[in-house]
């Protein structure tokens, strides 16, 4: 755990270290979506629409020569941003209606990093909603622009975005400093509540507690994150940094916090550990018992 005093600072994850453990975590390695080597061969495709061929006259386009038309609406309000994780289920087709690959198929949806798949699928997802079903016509420049080991040509993809999240790599516009609707406690200990929880207790300095949290630098660095690593950390919380100690003992289950931590209260120039005033967003899953 890299919060502690106690632990070397070997365990400490590059940003590039956290970009290849969010990669693998997203089902991100590969241009995704692409065509699956390795799965069984499937033995039911599913039909391409009727205008697998070209776009319809009704069909929204864009200046980068991407048409879409929405299937389905959707019941969110948000949209992925380029960077977001996002999880889909999708079907894809070339314009004579040869099924090549298929979520829907495998019986699971996936999981990847927006900007890491073809072009027009970033865009595509971007302009959808959660529960939102979307049609997309991929021009060949914007899919995989005539790869020998890919599909060939235009593509259609049939969407539906099921959920997406922030990519942890990213930091929040106000890393650098606290705003100005933060709260701050005697010992300089800066905090925002980002999610209200659903617990009443408080750890206390005694507790082990289960977090998420993502920790960035204030010039945006990212320098350890549970969440790219995919996996929540658990740890004695009066065996760590003194903001995250102070801070933590503040927040119920559920709850979602943002601190602004100075220097005296994170590493306070602890050789081999991130330096200065240092952010977090943490997630405080349980309180152990």
């Amino acid at each position: 755990m890299t919060l502690s005093h106690l632990r070397p600072a070997a365990f400490l994850m590059s940003a590039a270290m956290v970009v290849a453990a969010l990669a693998a975590t997203a089902g991100a390695r590969q241009q995704t979506p692409a065509p699956q080597t390795e799965t069984k061969p499937i033995v039911r495709p599913i039909p391409a629409p009727p205008d697998v061929a070209a776009p319809p006259a009704d069909a929204a386009k864009t200046k980068s020569g991407l048409a879409t038309m929405v299937v389905t609406p959707g019941t969110g309000a948000d949209r992925p941003k380029a960077d977001d994780i996002v999880t889909v289920h999708y079907t894809g087709w070339n314009t004579k209606g040869e099924m090549f690959d298929s979520s829907y198929t495998r019986g699971r949806p996936s999981t990847f990093q927006l900007n890491r798949v073809i072009t027009g699928w970033g865009e595509t997802v971007q302009l959808m909603v959660v529960g939102e079903k979307r049609r997309a016509w991929i021009p060949e420049e914007l899919a995989y622009k005539g790869r020998p080991d890919r599909p060939q040509g235009m593509l259609v993809f049939d969407i539906e975005l099921l959920s997406f999240m922030a990519n942890p790599t990213t930091a929040p516009d106000d890393v650098a400093k606290p705003p100005a609707d933060a709260q701050k406690t005697k010992s300089g200990l800066s905090y925002k509540v980002l999610k209200a929880g659903t617990g009443t207790d408080h750890p206390k300095r005694s507790s082990k507690v289960t977090v998420h949290y993502t920790g960035w630098t204030t010039d945006g660095k990212m320098f350890d994150s549970s969440v790219a690593k995919g996996q929540p950390a658990t740890f004695p919380l009066d065996q760590v940094i003194p903001g995250w100690t102070e801070g933590v003992q503040l927040m119920v289950e559920g709850e979602k916090t943002r601190f602004w931590i100075p220097q005296r209260l994170a590493y306070d120039g602890q050789q081999g550990m991130p330096s200065g005033n240092l952010t977090f967003d943490v997630e405080l899953i349980a309180i152990q018992k």
